[in-house]
């Protein structure tokens, strides 16, 4: 059974990565993760105690750990999705996110490839690092077009030129040095087990509670929606059949207005869970004060992934939103233990930087 590492395997997306892995019993599976606000391991379920998994609490940043690590373990990959991720934080913290996102992937980079040297040509072949990002790095588009894997980086937030250093590092160890690495960019990911201040669970626990749903600007700008267990198969994808060098966009075909998404959560509520007093949840929804730097419109072209690695979406915007609002209305008090002493639903983002 090969060993992989998932860095950020407490988070949102990495524990759907490491709890499909596990449960496919074709990998043993160790979790790196650093358990910021946003890292829990009780999002990793039944995955935590399993035989086939390790968990290890620590930095990506702490090279000597890391080295350790790979050489204890000795992995076949790394899918690496530690980072810092909400752009209204990397607006008012904006060190964070390079510390962890650009020096703490370069730090990674650096063990990974100083490992791979050490392997046998056959081992080092089949080596595959996974940089897993986002396609907020290509900046904002207009009313047509889609992000291809080509087109050129205009990265808007603190967040986004975050990531965007770390692509380039990724990509400069493979010409550079060699090391297998491939690169992803994802739309915006949604489902269980996401922190609640992302715009889907926090209208959803906004909206259940009976409280405004604050909505930035007029709610226009567009996002295209990923289930995260459909990005979660797909990284394995790439892991598994992804050619070193190379970069595979993920996305869904689920481009709806932020506007739209808060409504189809206050009609799931209404449906799923009938507030006392509230008839139409779609009254809580309040405008507010636009996110600087906003950008207007992301949409992901991903006939690449689909037609090199076989990888296709199985869930729709609408069946993948039922699922978690469903999820959510079953699992509040997950979303209070997460929640307590870090993150009461305040507005971020404003600029006061710290």
């Amino acid at each position: 059974m090969k060993t992989l590492f998932v860095t950020g395997g407490a988070g949102f997306i990495g524990s759907a990565v490491v709890r499909l892995l596990v449960s496919g019993g074709a990998y043993r599976v160790v979790t790196i993760d650093k358990l910021t606000y946003a890292g829990n391991t009780e999002s990793l379920g039944e995955a935590f105690d399993a035989a086939n998994h390790r968990f290890v609490q620590a930095d990506i940043g702490d090279g000597a750990t890391v080295r350790a690590l790979f050489d204890e373990e000795r992995p076949a990959g790394v899918i690496h999705l530690a980072a810092e991720s909400h752009v209204d934080r990397s607006i008012d913290a904006p060190a964070d996110f390079i510390q962890t996102n650009v020096v703490g992937t370069f730090t990674l980079l650096q063990e990974s490839l100083r490992y791979q040297r050490r392997l046998s040509p056959a081992e080092a072949s089949d080596f595959r690092f996974v940089h897993v990002s986002t396609d907020e790095v290509f900046g904002s588009l207009g009313p047509a077009g889609k992000f291809t894997e080509s087109t050129p980086y205009s990265p808007r937030s603190p967040y986004a030129a975050s990531k965007a250093a770390a692509d380039h590092l990724a990509r400069a160890w493979f010409h550079t040095y060699g090391l297998s690495t491939v690169t992803t960019n994802c739309s915006n990911n949604y489902g269980p087990y996401q922190f609640p201040e992302k715009l889907v669970p926090l209208v959803i626990q906004q909206a259940l509670h009976g409280r405004e749903i604050p909505i930035y600007g007029r709610g226009e700008n567009v996002r295209d929606w990923l289930y995260v267990d459909d990005h979660a198969r797909a990284l394995i994808a790439v892991l598994e059949r992804g050619v070193p060098g190379e970069t595979y966009n993920i996305g869904c075909h689920g481009e709806r207005r932020n506007i739209e998404m808060a409504e189809a959560i206050c009609g799931l509520l209404d449906e799923l869970s009938p507030h006392p007093t509230i008839r139409d949840r779609r009254s809580l929804i309040t405008f507010v004060a636009d996110r600087p730097g906003h950008d207007q419109r992301y949409a992901i072209d991903m006939s690449k992934i689909e037609r090199e690695l076989g990888w296709r979406a199985t869930e729709t915007t609408d069946s993948g939103l039922r699922k978690t609002v469903q999820w959510y209305l079953d699992n509040q008090a997950w979303c209070e233990r997460v929640q307590a002493g870090t993150y009461r639903g305040e507005r971020l983002g404003l600029g006061a930087l710290t």
